[in-house]
């Protein structure tokens, strides 16, 4: 008899029960929004299950054709047309926010008249989000000038519709692969704005422990030259020692994680030693740094982000060009001059910028550069940058602090060696 009473129960009845859900959540929150402001705002808890379920209705009464629908959704819109206006007369301020809730609200009913429960489900639960995160969401736009949104557009024009386009082939005498060259522009830059934009978020909060972690991951010789810049006036030589370590430990995840992706094989070679290094750098870093004791204000005082943002153009196809130029050199390298030549390339490289020659001996590793020589040239580029970034930290910081950051670099770049008594 209860199985016969299920069967029936109309289809419609978990779908019309699923659009009052959905929809009285909008209003729910439109609600609570309306009270918090004290100001007119359309509709609220019965309102918006209304236009959910006409909605819904409209969906059924049209079988299918689209020109029904669209009549009633103008008609709602008309509705939130006059909203809008009455807000616009009564208010100089006046949002569209909840006007675009309510006709977002007629689309759910139809969604759900239509069985896609997921989309309808996961749309409403996303406007939700938005609406509730509003002040984070415009705190957030505060701190981001037009240049570096119109810098990550273009970075997306450049990722999402020329990556793809880009001919997955090697081609001349040194097998260069454009899909790959700009996928390694793509990941090193992401990872780099990934920490830009943390950074930005954060500051001005977490002290230089935390500019040291998320620096690190940006470039760890420019937050090496940051914060020594910042160690003079301090006058804490532990604390900001310590954070340039770990700054560095942070860099050997970077190098692991990039490895890894471009060059498995080459990985497992490399990255069980540099998620060595990355842990003793930074728990080494932060231990050095508690010997300062009780930090003074100016210690903590927040280091800025890095002022150059790295998904501008110009830095990405500098990028590009190193990396292939890497290439190039590379190959003659171990043409000419054996591997005693790339070790000394990569000591030489570790001045500037490692990431060019590392991601191009990932490239080269296997097909013109042996695996092990590969791994050891890795290694030595890395401590090679180490002992550069310590002798920045003597010209910039004050004297304690470059001793100390000379110190540990070195100590950290002696470590780094180690892989080349598995390798040699």
């Amino acid at each position: 008899m209860t199985d016969q009473s299920f069967v029936s129960i109309p289809p419609d009845v978990f779908k019309i029960f699923l659009v009052l859900v959905l929809s009285f959540l909008i209003g729910l929150e439109r609600e609570e929004h309306k009270s918090a402001s004290g100001r007119y705002a359309f509709g609220g808890v019965r309102t918006y299950p209304l236009i959910g379920l006409i909605g819904y209705s409209m969906a059924m009464l049209s079988s299918g054709q689209l020109l029904p629908f669209s009549v009633g959704f103008v008609v709602v819109g008309g509705f939130m047309l006059l909203s809008y206006w009455h807000k616009t007369r009564s208010f100089q301020e006046a949002g569209l926010t909840t006007e675009i809730a309510g006709l977002f609200t007629y689309l759910v009913g139809a969604l759900v008249y239509h069985e896609h429960f997921w989309v309808a489900s996961t749309l409403v639960i996303l406007s939700l989000i938005l609406l509730e995160l509003k002040f984070v969401l415009e705190g957030l736009a505060q701190r981001f000038s037009s240049d570096d949104i119109f810098t990550f557009t273009q970075f997306l024009f450049l990722t999402i519709v020329i990556l793809p386009i880009l001919p997955n082939q090697a081609f001349g005498p040194f097998q260069i692969n454009p899909f790959k060259t700009w996928l390694v522009v793509v990941a090193v830059s992401a990872i780099s704005y990934g920490s830009f934009l943390l950074q930005r978020v954060m500051q001005g909060r977490g002290g230089i422990l935390l500019t040291a972690l998320l620096g690190g991951a940006y470039s760890s010789t420019v937050t090496t030259v940051a914060l020594a810049k910042r160690s003079t006036p301090a006058q804490q030589p532990y604390r900001y020692a310590g954070a340039i370590l770990m700054a560095s430990g942070v860099m050997y995840l970077r190098l692991a994680l990039l490895v890894h992706l471009f060059n498995p094989t080459l990985a497992q070679k490399l990255v069980p030693f540099f998620v060595g290094l990355a842990l003793v750098g930074m728990v080494a870093g932060w231990l050095w740094s508690l010997r300062s004791g009780t930090p003074t204000p100016a210690a903590e005082a927040p280091t800025a982000a890095p002022a150059g943002n790295p998904l501008e153009l110009r830095a990405a196809f500098m990028f590009a060009f190193l990396f292939v130029v890497m290439l190039i050199l590379t190959h003659y390298t171990v043409m000419y001059f054996g591997k005693s030549g790339v070790y000394t390339l990569a000591a030489i490289m570790g001045v500037t910028d490692v990431d060019p020659f590392i991601l191009g001996i990932t490239q080269s590793a296997g097909p013109s550069t042996p695996l092990p020589v590969a791994a050891a040239a890795i290694a030595i580029a890395a401590a090679s940058n180490n002992l550069v970034k310590g002798i920045y930290a003597i010209l910039f910081g004050d004297r304690a602090t470059g001793r100390q950051s000379f110190m540990l670099l070195g100590i950290l770049a002696l470590l780094g060696l180690m892989p080349l008594l598995q390798l040699a």
